[in-house]
C-alpha cells in the first residue's frame, strides 16, 4: 500500500512541533539536563534517550502531550544504567559520531531520520524510516561499529 505523502505544510508543522517540544523539555528544570531526542512525523512525536527515573520519563511524556498540536506520544526513553565517567561520555560521543557517518554512507539506509543516542556502548537507534529493510540494515551497520556493545532498536515505519 502506498505510504501517504507528506506537505510542505505538514513537515513545517512537525518541525514546529518538535521545536516546540524540545524547548517545553529544556525549560523544565528536572528533566533539562538529560539527552532526550525529539522526531515529529504528522503530530506523533517519537522521544529517545536516557533519564535517570521513570518519573523524569513520565514527566516528560507529559510535557510532551500538554504541547498544542501533538497528536500522539511514542516513548522510546530507557533508564541509565550505572554511573557514566568522562572517559566513557567520550568514548560515547564517538561511538554516536561513528555510527551517524556509517549509517549516512549506507546506500540502503542513507537516512538523517535515524536518532542515535550512546551511552555506554549501549546505542540506540530511533526514528521514523521507510521499510523494514532499513531498519535491518540500520541494525547491522550499528553492530559493526567500534564501540558499540549493544543496539537497542526504537525505529518505526512512517505511515
Amino acid at each position: 500500500q502506498p505510504v501517504p505523502s507528506t506537505t510542505v505544510g505538514t513537515e513545517v508543522d512537525d518541525t514546529l512541533l518538535t521545536t516546540h517540544v524540545k524547548t517545553a523539555l529544556m525549560d523544565n528544570m528536572e528533566i533539562k539536563g538529560f539527552d532526550f531526542k525529539v522526531e515529529t512525523r504528522k503530530g506523533e512525536v517519537m522521544l529517545s534517550g536516557f533519564a535517570d527515573n521513570r518519573s523524569q520519563i513520565e514527566l516528560a511524556v507529559n510535557i510532551t502531550r500538554a504541547i498544542p498540536g501533538v497528536k500522539s506520544v511514542n516513548n522510546n526513553v530507557s533508564l541509565k544504567d550505572g554511573a557514566t565517567t568522562l572517559g566513557t561520555k567520550l568514548d560515547d560521543g564517538i561511538t554516536t559520531t561513528r555510527l551517524k557517518a556509517a549509517l549516512m554512507a549506507d546506500t540502503t539506509v542513507k537516512s538523517a531520520d535515524i536518532a542515535v543516542v550512546t551511552r555506554d556502548g549501549h546505542v540506540q537507534l530511533s526514528g521514523f524510516v521507510d521499510n523494514q529493510a532499513q531498519i535491518d540494515r540500520a541494525l547491522e551497520v550499528a553492530r559493526s561499529v567500534e564501540g558499540v556493545t549493544q543496539v537497542g532498536n526504537e525505529m518505526t515505519l512512517k505511515k
